[in-house]
């Protein structure tokens, strides 16, 4: 026992030594790869893992049960397709419902949104003295921006992937497609916003458009296209791009317009008494507008063939209406006023000349004046 004790402490030290000597040898152990086919004895079995098809819904599943089984391998698994796929569809539709019915809700409080901006910017351009058009083009940007900000939100609703720069892209692609097979509609379009922005012109104008020979009243101004009611009564549709590119006439863009009215008196009268008569018939006439430095003028212009012409140029209203009346009134005045101071206002005379090689017609002419003509006949 005691020769034990002693070697105890000797023979744990041995063993403490001799254990990582161990592990590394058995870490170090060689590998062997064996291949099952090529050993005699050995049968290897490969099955196929096939993906488990995903559970059907309720509607699937009623649909499925609805179509009776027919025993056919092939028309069965075609059957029970038929069944994933309508069920499916129907299941989506039910999960999407909701999503659905939010998206309607939005679409219907933009409705009214677009109303109250419609007033609201109505409220403000009031507010702010811009033009009428200035102002529908106004409310129309702030409508247009209010009904996309709507159905934006209604889309990112029912399609929660569906995001802004998606919009932006497809918007592009669409904008360039559009652009290219409506050229002449998107061209009216812009000419209708440049209108409404920059034209002094608004509704109950009356312009002319001298290179299509057009004259009316302005009844409205639309994106795409302007409408003009003919002094005639008939109703002309233009082309917003026509107005932009040629030359208009706004006829009412100030409240009065002058008139140029011809006239003349004979050779033999006095040129300035006649001038006088003239100007004081204008100016008593109640459509003439004589105040603001607006008076009647009369200008004596040309020798005439028969006649000193004069022009007499007065102010009176804008509108087509109030030109005619004014011209009439105007004219009656003055063939009134130069008959009662005897001025003539000459028919246009003509002078014959005839050639002594003309015998004929010389002693024709000397007949007619000596009445032997008369006689003869």
């Amino acid at each position: 026992m005691k020769l034990l004790r002693r070697r105890l402490p000797l023979l744990l030290l041995a063993l403490g030594c001799a254990l990582p000597r161990v592990a590394a040898a058995q870490d170090a152990a060689p590998t062997f790869e064996i291949d099952p086919s090529a050993s005699e004895g050995i049968s290897v079995v490969q099955e196929e893992v096939q993906a488990a098809e995903p559970p059907m819904g309720p509607i699937a599943s009623g649909v499925d049960a609805l179509i009776p089984e027919t025993g056919v391998k092939g028309v069965d698994d075609s059957t029970e397709t038929l069944a994933r796929s309508i069920g499916g569809m129907v299941d989506t539709g039910i999960a999407y419902l909701p999503q659905v019915v939010i998206a309607l809700l939005v679409v219907v409080a933009t409705f009214f949104l677009v109303g109250i901006a419609g007033r609201v910017s109505r409220w403000l351009a009031r507010r702010a003295h811009l033009r009428e058009s200035l102002a529908d083009l106004v409310r129309l940007a702030i409508r247009t921006l209010v009904w996309f900000v709507g159905l934006m939100l209604a889309a990112v609703i029912v399609f929660p992937g569906f995001g802004v720069g998606n919009l932006i892209a497809t918007t592009g692609l669409l904008s360039i497609a559009l652009g290219f097979a409506f050229q002449d509609i998107f061209e009216n379009a812009f000419a209708g916003v440049l209108i409404l922005w920059r034209f002094p012109l608004e509704i109950g104008d009356f312009i002319e458009v001298p290179s299509v020979d057009v004259m009316g009243k302005v009844e409205d101004i639309e994106i795409r296209m302007t409408q003009i009611r003919l002094t005639t009564g008939e109703l002309v549709l233009m082309p917003n791009s026509t107005i932009y590119k040629n030359v208009v006439k706004v006829l009412t863009n100030r409240a009065k317009r002058r008139i140029t009215v011809p006239c003349g008196i004979a050779y033999g009268e006095d040129v300035a008494e006649g001038r006088r008569v003239m100007h004081d018939a204008a100016a008593g006439c109640a459509s003439v507008d004589t105040g603001g430095g607006h008076g009647v003028e009369v200008y004596a212009q040309a020798f005439g063939a028969s006649s000193i012409d004069f022009e007499i140029t007065w102010w009176t209203g804008a509108t087509p209406l109030e030109q005619r009346r004014s011209r009439d009134e105007v004219v009656e005045a003055v063939k009134a006023a130069l008959d009662a101071a005897g001025i003539e206002i000459p028919y246009p005379y003509r002078t014959l000349t005839f050639s002594r090689n003309e015998p004929d017609i010389l002693e024709a002419v000397a007949q007619r004046a000596t009445g032997g003509g008369d006689a003869g006949g």
